[in-house]
């Protein structure tokens, strides 16, 4: 099969592999969509801890079962199907405690190599993990699952409530996902602070206020300002930057919650004015990954048609146009991207 490999930062190939072959349990997935996302593009621009070079690339994806290995029951080949790319040993410490996002083997076997004709998934995801995709959805939306999944684990831990004013840094892909889930929790005062016309411009089309500002100190008083002066009583953080990680407790109200979503590069380091954590009594929360109880959330809301990721989706190119597709977002330009096999 054709399949892109990350052979190290900035370079990939379109090459032919060995098509994988299922084991028991596990399903082969012929792609039918992979999209694009902020992990795969910090991927090719810097490596990733979780990523060894050279290795398969792109881990958002729907498609249909190729080929179901002995013991599959739920999945029959032809199936039309959505699921994310990890699932919890269910028997460590953390799963033991609901805390399955934190499980010791979690990230070992994570599927990558969703930019490619065929993908394999391993029988803990396929029993966990993976879904029916209903017929009203399309390949592009139903592969918004994990995404989606890792947002709704942050925002089912906030217990927001329906008037508060929430303020999301960033007005990219995960941004835009954040106020989706939010507008369909009834939170209908959210504040979108962005740096680009195009991605703002989105924000506000799906419901938010938008701040555009490119300087910290004039972000902050058009915040204060917004909030009669008081800040947000929640602040998002998805931009991954160890500054704007810094800033953003100055954006929230007293006694409110800074959410510290966006993931910064390894080995980088922030501090915080403590006088503002300790006597303003911030609090602060840092979400990783998903459980299965959010990819099931998730999952229901994409189906139901509760969330419509379809306006995130700029583009559809084909699987050769992966290295266009990834300058274009290193230009900053579109939110996300489809990738089809070439004959679609």
């Amino acid at each position: 099969m054709l399949a892109h490999l990350l052979l190290e930062p900035g370079k990939i190939s379109y090459e032919e592999v060995e098509t994988p072959v299922p084991g028991p349990g596990e399903v082969v997935v012929r792609v039918s969509t992979a999209l694009t996302c902020g992990t795969d593009l910090k991927a090719f621009l810097r490596g990733h801890p979780k990523m060894p070079m050279p290795t398969l690339f792109g881990h958002e994806f729907a498609g249909d079962v190729a080929f179901a290995g002995k013991g599959v029951r739920s999945f029959r080949e032809g199936d039309a199907v959505m699921a994310v790319p990890t699932a919890p040993c269910k028997t460590c410490y953390y799963c033991k405690r609901e805390q399955e996002n934190l499980c010791t083997t979690i990230m070992d076997n994570m599927v990558l190599g969703a930019y490619a004709e065929y993908v394999k998934l391993p029988a803990a995801v396929v029993e966990t993990n993976m879904f029916p995709k209903a017929a009203s959805l399309d390949y592009a939306e139903a592969a918004l699952l994990e995404p989606l999944s890792c947002v709704v684990h942050a925002i089912d831990r906030l217990q927001v409530r329906p008037d508060d004013t929430v303020l999301i840094i960033g007005a990219g892909a995960i941004s835009l996902l954040h106020l989706l889930v939010l507008k369909s929790a009834g939170v209908h005062d959210v504040i979108v602070l962005g740096r680009r016309q195009y991605r703002a411009q989105m924000a506000e089309d799906l419901g938010a206020k938008v701040i555009l500002a490119s300087e910290p100190d004039q972000a902050q008083a058009e915040i204060i300002e917004a909030t009669q002066g008081r800040g947000a009583d929640v602040v998002i953080e998805c931009t991954g930057q160890p500054s704007v990680w810094e800033r953003a407790i100055h954006y929230a109200r007293r006694g409110g919650t800074v959410v510290l979503f966006g993931g910064c590069p390894s080995g980088t380091r922030v501090s915080f004015d403590t006088a503002r954590l300790h006597y303003d009594q911030i609090t602060l929360m840092s979400p990783f990954h998903f459980t299965p109880r959010d990819v099931r959330k998730a999952q229901t809301l994409l189906s139901e048609g509760s969330i419509d990721g379809r306006s995130l989706i700029t583009g559809t190119y084909s699987f050769p146009e992966l290295h266009r597709v990834l300058n274009l977002l290193q230009r900053g330009q579109g939110i996300k991207y489809a990738l089809v096999p070439q004959s679609a």
